[in-house]
């Protein structure tokens, strides 16, 4: 096997791969403000996105699966390599849709009533 390509094979093959990841529905999405950048794929610690489309983030991002908020990461980029940059999670934190408690749940939730034999 030989590591040498010709040119116009090795634009064929970057053009191939660019238009296989466009023509795939990305259904999660990073929000970065009003910007909204389709992931490519999940890792463990991390995610990748289109080198082309997306800037080498820095901070805090929004991940979405759909319309569901899943998570708000603190994200470093960390390589860029064939067509996708990679990033890293310094921190990774899960969306819920309730505000936390300040308490602990131990029984029921029905707190409150007076004894009905008085």
């Amino acid at each position: 096997m030989t590591d040498f390509l010709p040119e116009d094979v090795e634009i064929a093959l970057r053009s191939a791969n660019a238009a296989r990841r466009t023509r795939r529905r990305h259904r999660m999405t990073i929000h970065v403000g009003e910007e909204v950048y389709p992931i490519l794929q999940v890792f463990d610690r991390g995610f990748s996105l289109d080198a082309e489309t997306a800037p080498f983030l820095r901070g805090f991002v929004d991940i979405f699966d759909g319309p569901r908020h899943m998570a708000r990461a603190l994200v470093v980029a960390s390589s860029a390599e064939d067509g996708a940059i990679r990033y890293e999670y310094k921190r990774n934190t899960p969306a819920t849709d309730r505000a936390p408690s300040d308490f602990e749940r131990t029984g029921p939730e029905t707190v409150g009533f007076l004894p009905v034999d008085l």
